[in-house]
């Protein structure tokens, strides 16, 4: 070869190499495709819109407030939510592993971050994303679950279509991430919802998707730091990068519109798709969370416009408005039903209310070695907020083979048990003139439950349907005889005479007085029920 072929061809070779040098630098600036829109959001967008202007409720405060929740929500009082995802592959700390795997810091005594190196290796060679195929769900019986929940008693079921992990439970048109695609390849919301309705119960989905946003932490040597992986983990953020950004309550950086795009497209495709009865959002709808109202709050117009299509979606006449769960102020609270999680009222409350609880006071999902509370707990749960003008929304987490854990379901069946008796006095009631009465009170604050003290023999609770005043002792005194002081002879909340009083699930007549200082009533030596019970006064 001629020293000018030589030098044509070591030029050629270096100037390819150039340009693959300058080709890979300029593909390395274009955005991974997985961080971009999804092409689906566009036209779900303008459908959405179509919907909207098609009426009857306009995406605006003013027309949302004209929103009536359905009787049948208030006289129903007890559902069952469902926490299940791949998250209970782990089975480990409670249902936020897939966040705390991330950060090094304790969470409530655990470390999940060390026990994930320790029991599956480094975060970057094993992420969350590595649980999905092992999330099997090979024993899940849609029908069996729907028969356990009927018979303890709910009238409404709420799963988790999905949670903050960003794992859709369902077909979902905007992520090849969901569980009919990986892991169960099944569609769970859909098996729900007709197993949950051929047994005559309301259906509902959960969505806690607006907290994706900031629910990873990021760091480079994570998996979860791939663009690659976005449309799982959602995208990595400049700011999830940052040393603090485990602090999300104080550092809570507002949702863009490409994601509030995508939420509100993914939120009217669960109406779409499953036509829930009761629509739950978890608090990432309000960034700023107790601090922020429905007027200041950056999520408003995404909030606006879903309720308006959800009500438009269900507002024919044969059929019940949809419900919305809230929590904090997102929504004013005559456009939609206010959540409190794991706490309760005080008082009566005149606008309907929800509370949502667990079997567990350790985690909304399954996990080892959780810390149940007793059904004797939670009956007394759901009858102080049933007198207080609101309806108990109770969590099991099954395992991740798609079983309901023994313990789970023990005690779902001891609140069947007890609602079998007493439920004529919960169901299709409402609250009453007060409450009740009694020194015990209950928290308020926002997950502040565990501050709540055991419930007395003088603490009592009223309930009413059809002029018939129930009385709930929630705890049998030891005497076998309480004193309502609530009904004392004069009394101006009840001038009315008293004609009988029954216990529920006692079939023989009761002793009882009535004067200045209330009405003394002489109970059975056996209770009529394991825990709370119901006394039964007509006029």
């Amino acid at each position: 070869m001629s020293c000018s072929m030589k030098f044509r061809t070591t030029l050629m070779s270096m100037l390819a190499c150039i340009t693959l040098q300058t080709a890979v630098a300029q593909d390395q600036t274009k955005p991974h495709p997985a961080t971009l829109p999804h092409p689906q959001v566009e036209p779900a967008l303008k459908n959405i819109h179509a919907t909207i202007a098609e009426g009857p409720f306009e995406a605006d405060w003013n027309s949302l407030e004209k929103y009536e929740i359905p009787q049948w929500y208030k006289d129903a009082k007890f559902g069952i939510f469902i926490h299940w995802g791949a998250y209970s592959v782990p089975a480990y700390g409670s249902e936020w592993y897939p966040r705390q795997m991330y950060i090094d810091r304790d969470r409530r005594g655990d470390n999940f971050f060390q026990h994930h190196i320790d029991t599956y290796g480094p975060q970057k060679t094993f992420g969350y994303k590595d649980f999905i195929p092992q999330f099997k769900a090979e024993k899940f019986d849609a029908k069996a679950w729907a028969q356990l929940f009927k018979d303890t008693g709910a009238r409404y079921v709420i799963p988790v279509a999905e949670h903050h992990d960003g794992f859709p439970m369902y077909d979902c048109a905007f992520t090849r991430w969901d569980a009919s695609e990986m892991g169960p390849k099944r569609d769970v919301i859909q098996e729900l919802s007709e197993a949950v309705r051929a047994k005559g119960m309301k259906f509902g989905v959960s969505s806690h998707r607006a907290f994706n946003w900031m629910f990873y932490v990021r760091d480079e040597s994570f998996d979860n730091a791939d663009p690659q992986y976005a449309d799982l983990y959602g995208r990595p953020m400049p700011f999830l990068f940052e040393e603090n950004a485990w602090d999300y309550q104080h550092n809570f950086t507002p949702q863009d519109d490409q994601f509030k795009d995508d939420w509100l497209a993914r939120s009217c495709e669960l109406v779409d798709k499953y036509k829930p009865d009761v629509f739950w959002f978890d608090f990432g709808i309000t960034p700023k969370h107790g601090d922020s109202t429905h007027e200041n709050n950056t999520y408003a117009e995404h909030l606006q416009k879903f309720a308006a299509y959800y009500y438009n979606k269900t507002s024919a006449k044969d059929s019940d408005l949809g419900i919305i769960n809230y929590k904090f102020n997102a929504f004013p609270e005559s456009a939609a039903v206010l959540d409190k999680e794991r706490s309760k009222m005080a008082e009566i409350r005149k606008p309907f209310w929800q509370t949502d609880t667990a079997v567990s006071s350790s985690s909304w999902g399954y996990t080892e070695n959780q810390r149940y509370k007793t059904p004797e707990r939670l009956v007394n749960d759901l009858v102080d907020i049933v007198s207080k003008n609101g309806c108990l929304l109770l969590n099991v987490g099954p395992r991740a083979d798609g079983t309901i854990p023994e313990e789970d379901q023990a005690i779902l069946k001891a609140i069947g048990d007890w609602l079998k008796v007493n439920g004529e006095a919960i169901y299709d009631t409402t609250y009453w003139k007060t409450f009740g009465e009694g020194p015990t009170s209950v928290s308020t604050g926002h997950v502040s439950e565990s501050k709540d003290k055991p419930f007395t023999s003088e603490d009592l609770r009223f309930t009413t349907r059809d002029n018939v005043l129930y009385v709930h002792g929630l705890k049998w005194p030891e005497n076998n005889e309480i004193t309502v002081k609530t009904l004392a002879q004069g009394s101006d909340l009840y001038p009315e005479e008293i004609r009988t009083i029954q216990l529920l699930g006692f079939d023989r007549e009761l002793s009882w007085e009535r004067d200045a200082s209330g009405v003394t009533v002489s109970l059975p030596k056996d209770k009529a029920s394991k825990f709370a019970y119901v006394l039964k006064v007509t006029q």
